[in-house]
């Protein structure tokens, strides 16, 4: 079976994508993956790291109002969609599963008009520009947030790395503490922003370092690879590097690339609401005070809304974080065990570990079916214009004298004279008849 996967641009369409080509591997070795994306987004880094080839097409921005800009997308969709359809062609595609973002659109188009099935994810609880043209070309939709509203959908949740899917945080805590440098025995806050960071939460986190230290937490803190340094806490400027064991650790890294062993470690973390994060952190049980990010049209909001509504974490405004609202609203849970305990379980039952799994159990069972239906098609077709010819004549009728329709016209006995031929020679009328035979894959 051969897939090819549509997503780029951000980690959010990526990492899902990425994920359900692990999960397909791990059904069938010998599932071929290929990833299809553009020049502009995170998947020329992503994508070669995890193994798996990559096409780019041309990125197509579909603006959002009616500007001069929508005068040349037409013309520059129709090149992308044909250069989509090249690497469906070249990987002799089975099935195209899409998960938005630019290289989406043209490859949902290409694989239409290539008679290619299509499977369309979306993320987010307010379904983007692509995957909304997508759900219009197929039946086969799946969201990861169960509110979104998009034609056809069913709710499966939102395909996780296995290395965060199959964590166990306690048993691997005090390891990853280690790893760390933070003390086994104090609770820990995991503040982070993304790969890039937060500056907001930095700031309001640098007011409120004292405070959070004084009363016990240890910190680790992901500031984002530009950001290292920029906090300030009350008590002075805070550095890189780990504290004595016989003070409360505070740690700060420009990045972590062992998410995992971040979200063992902490038992509570300040972060942005991501699609992909509030997946990650329900699906492992870590609850969170979400402060979602201020621009777009407020998705990340709708992400963590409905975890804080069942209790699994706080919600709180890009504009409302401050270092007040750290240690009067934020810290008193942070020290409370019995509150942050009932959390933790209020997300996990929100999680959804095996969203990649499902996802592509069912884009095999689509393909399977999809390979069905058209051999069962090809095969309706074939013997629709068998009984044709046999009605007209020129099959295997009941006891014809013409013999099988396989019989060369030369070797076929010769129509008495005065009995008009039901036969036509070859090249006549009868050769245009027949049914129609393509390469099925």
């Amino acid at each position: 079976m051969r897939v090819v996967l549509a997503g780029g641009g951000s980690a959010g369409h990526i990492e899902p994508a990425l994920a359900l080509a692990d999960a397909l591997r791990e059904a069938d070795k010998a599932i071929e993956v290929t990833l299809l994306g553009t020049p502009r987004g995170l998947e020329s880094r992503l994508v070669p790291l995890r193994g798996y080839p990559l096409e780019l097409i041309p990125a197509v921005p579909l603006p959002r109002s009616m500007t001069p800009q929508l005068i040349a997308v037409p013309a520059r969709l129709a090149s992308a969609a044909h250069a989509a359809g090249k690497v469906l062609d070249k990987t002799q595609a089975d099935v195209l599963v899409g998960f938005g973002g630019y290289a989406s659109t043209p490859a949902y188009l290409a694989a239409r008009r290539h008679g290619v099935p299509i499977v369309v994810h979306e993320a987010n609880p307010s379904a983007g520009l692509a995957n909304r043209i997508g759900a219009h070309l197929t039946t086969y939709v799946f969201t990861g947030h169960p509110d979104t509203k998009l034609r056809n959908s069913k709710y499966l949740g939102l395909p996780i790395r296995r290395q965060i899917a199959d964590l166990d945080r306690f048993a691997l805590g005090d390891k990853a503490r280690a790893h760390f440098g933070l003390r086994p025995d104090l609770p820990v806050l995991l503040v982070f922003g993304g790969s890039q960071g937060a500056k907001s939460l930095n700031r309001a986190l640098g007011g409120a370092i004292g405070a959070i230290r004084d009363a016990g937490v240890q910190v680790l803190h992901v500031t984002g690879p530009k950001n290292l340094g920029d906090a300030q806490a009350s008590d002075g400027p805070l550095s890189s590097g780990t504290a004595t064991s016989s003070a409360v650790p505070y740690v700060a890294l420009p990045y972590v690339d062992r998410m995992d062993l971040a979200y063992a470690a902490a038992d509570f973390a300040l972060c942005r609401a991501g699609a992909m994060t509030c997946a990650e952190l329900t699906a492992v049980g870590l609850p969170a005070a979400y402060v979602p990010l201020p621009i777009g049209n407020g998705e990340q909001r709708l992400n963590a809304l409905p975890i804080a509504t069942r209790g699994g974490g706080l919600l709180v405004e890009d504009a409302e974080l401050t270092a007040d609202w750290i240690v009067n609203i934020l810290l008193p849970v942070l020290t409370n065990i019995d509150q942050v305990a009932g959390m933790s379980e209020a997300a996990a039952a929100m999680g959804r570990r095996d969203a990649d799994r499902w996802l592509a159990k069912a884009v095999i069972e689509i393909v399977a079916k999809e390979q069905a239906d058209k051999t069962q098609a090809n095969q309706a077709q074939a013997d629709q214009a068998q009984a044709s010819q046999a009605a007209a004549g020129e099959g295997p009728g009941p006891a014809g004298p013409q013999g099988s329709m396989f019989t060369p016209y030369s070797a076929r006995p010769a129509t008495p004279q005065g009995q008009p031929s039901r036969t036509q020679p070859p090249g006549g009328p009868s050769a245009q008849g027949g049914g129609r035979h393509r390469h099925a894959r």
